[in-house]
């Protein structure tokens, strides 16, 4: 066999990827890059709870560990913040300083807004911010939630400022490719509005549901939880998700979040009516709504 004929190695998407928050996202994508050995040729996992660095050296997920964040960020050509949307501004005031020129920052925040408006105030010239979201995830949370194939066939949402490198857009957009993603871009505006209706509004849904359901008398609370139908069921698997992540969304959407509540609350009050007044032709036409958003979620393969 000749020399051209032999099979080309791929190039690493990155040289050295540092994640910082080795959580559910986080490990997920360590998992992927050690699975596909495409994404990076080293990966470095920053944590500052030692139990959990102890975790992700057992589990061997990343290269290296530490709880040192600026030093992983000056190792790195590509650092990706993996933490609560809370704590974004506050990692990126570290790591930021810290990154070489020429480096590219991204995020996986659930929120856009609010994190851009946190980490701008860190940001270089000579450092590239690409934002994203991966439109993936489960009730679970910590390095041992992850899993390589979290990602594939989900959307991760690009949301590039006005004054992007085109070029880091393109290497961040292949690396979610790499992950299995789809991945499509838009304005950080526009994102938080989707997403307040897609995600956020039907988790602060079930958290509510779950609490109502907590509050009852405790004769039919014991009978919830005992006789529990599949559709509360799923509420309480979307309930079970990390509290401080939730919070911090709820608290960082909150415009876009409010909106969308209050058009629900006026469409459960009509929906309230048509069931008080017998109007059986808006409630079946509410039915074959959500039942044909529903086969269009499985042709879109998110379902």
């Amino acid at each position: 066999m000749s020399a051209d004929s032999l099979p080309q190695a791929i190039e690493p998407c990155f040289d050295t990827l540092t994640v910082i928050g080795p959580g559910l996202i986080g490990s997920s994508v360590l998992r992927r890059a050690r699975q596909a050995g495409t994404l990076a040729r080293r990966l470095i996992a920053v944590e500052i709870d030692p139990a959990f660095r102890e975790r992700v050296t057992t589990l061997g997920i990343a290269d290296e560990v530490t709880g040192d964040a600026a030093w992983a960020a000056s190792e790195a050509d590509c650092v990706m913040l993996c933490v609560p949307v809370g704590a974004m501004g506050e990692v990126a005031a570290t790591a930021l300083p810290a990154m070489r020129p020429g480096a590219i920052l991204t995020d996986t925040g659930s929120t856009k807004m609010s994190v851009i408006d946190a980490i701008r105030p860190f940001l270089r010239p000579d450092v590239a911010y690409v934002p994203a979201h991966p439109m993936a995830g489960t009730e679970y949370s910590g390095p041992d939630a992850g899993f390589a194939t979290l990602f594939e066939n989900r959307w991760c949402l690009l949301t590039p400022l006005a004054d992007a490198d085109e070029k880091a857009v393109a290497r961040v957009t292949e690396l979610w490719r790499l992950c299995g993603a789809r991945t499509k871009t838009m304005t950080p505006e526009h994102h938080d509005r989707v997403c307040a209706i897609v995600s956020h509004l039907p988790h602060l849904l079930a958290f509510t549901i779950c609490g109502t359901a907590d509050d009852l008398a405790d004769e039919t609370r014991s009978e919830v939880l005992d006789f529990a139908a599949s559709g509360f069921r799923d509420f309480t698997r979307i309930a079970a998700s990390d509290p401080v992540m939730w919070r911090d969304v709820f608290l960082s959407n909150r415009d876009a979040i409010l909106e969308m509540l209050a058009r629900f609350t006026e469409d459960a009050q009509a929906m309230a009516r048509a069931i008080r007044w017998g109007d059986e032709s808006y409630i079946v036409d509410r039915i074959e709504r959500g039942r044909s958003i529903r086969r269009s979620l499985i042709e879109n393969k998110q379902a």
